[in-house]
């Protein structure tokens, strides 16, 4: 089977709207010649809302608007100061099914911190991306029986994660935090988690610019998206 290149597409700071509409009619249109696309843009402030998610998850919206999507997961924000990565890749070609995309998604952002001097963590069950609030350049592994009553004690979240297949293609994808207001997260369950702490490269102590996390982002979901 052929393997074609991923088309790397910096779109900039776009609107969430238009954007979520070309990822759709992208995937609509697309054909098994079509080759793999990575769109990594920066959103305006925006609340997204996942297929199963719960209105009550959503606290104090104010002035910024929330948008219904056909992705998985719940409520999340989108800023100002976030790389958001989104991968358009044809799952059939590249031989892999839905559940080791989300782990190569989470494995490409685990060594994008890394590339920072950051350990980050999966939590079972929770996809996205956490570290250490306390220590977040430790590479202790999570240890211990998870307390199911605060099973991210002690964790920030700094990756999101909401994915959609449509006919063995996906879309939507993963959101880095980088250097962005952390504020808006407060009003929401972030990912339908109450008291959920958020973070970003910024609050624990990394100084990199939105292009530089980008530029990181982008290469390592080329190398681990790829067949």
């Amino acid at each position: 089977m052929l393997f074609m290149q991923t088309h790397v597409h910096q779109l900039g700071q776009v609107d969430y709207l238009p954007t979520y509409q070309a990822m759709q009619d992208f995937t609509a249109a697309r054909d098994e010649t079509t080759p793999d696309s990575l769109w990594i843009c920066e959103h305006h402030a925006v609340y997204t809302q996942g297929l199963a998610g719960k209105i009550d998850h959503i606290l104090n919206p104010d002035d910024i608007p929330v948008v219904q999507t056909n992705r998985g997961g719940q409520v999340t924000f989108h800023g100002p100061g976030q790389v958001v990565a989104y991968p358009l890749i044809d799952l059939k070609r590249a031989g892999y099914f839905i559940k080791e995309y989300v782990y190569r998604i989470e494995e490409s952002v685990i060594r994008t911190l890394a590339h920072f001097g950051v350990t980050g963590h999966r939590v079972a069950g929770a996809p996205g991306i956490y570290v250490r609030l306390d220590d977040p350049f430790s590479h202790a592994a999570l240890t211990g029986p998870v307390a199911p009553s605060d099973p991210f004690r002690g964790l920030g979240k700094i990756a999101a994660l909401g994915i959609k297949v449509s006919r063995h293609c996906t879309y939507h994808g993963v959101a880095l935090n980088v250097a962005m207001d952390l504020e808006p997260f407060s009003r929401i369950n972030p990912c339908g988690y109450a008291g959920l702490q958020t973070t970003d490269l910024s609050t624990i102590g990394v100084s990199a610019s939105w292009q530089e996390a980008a530029g990181v982002l982008s290469q390592k979901l080329v190398t681990h998206l790829a067949p």
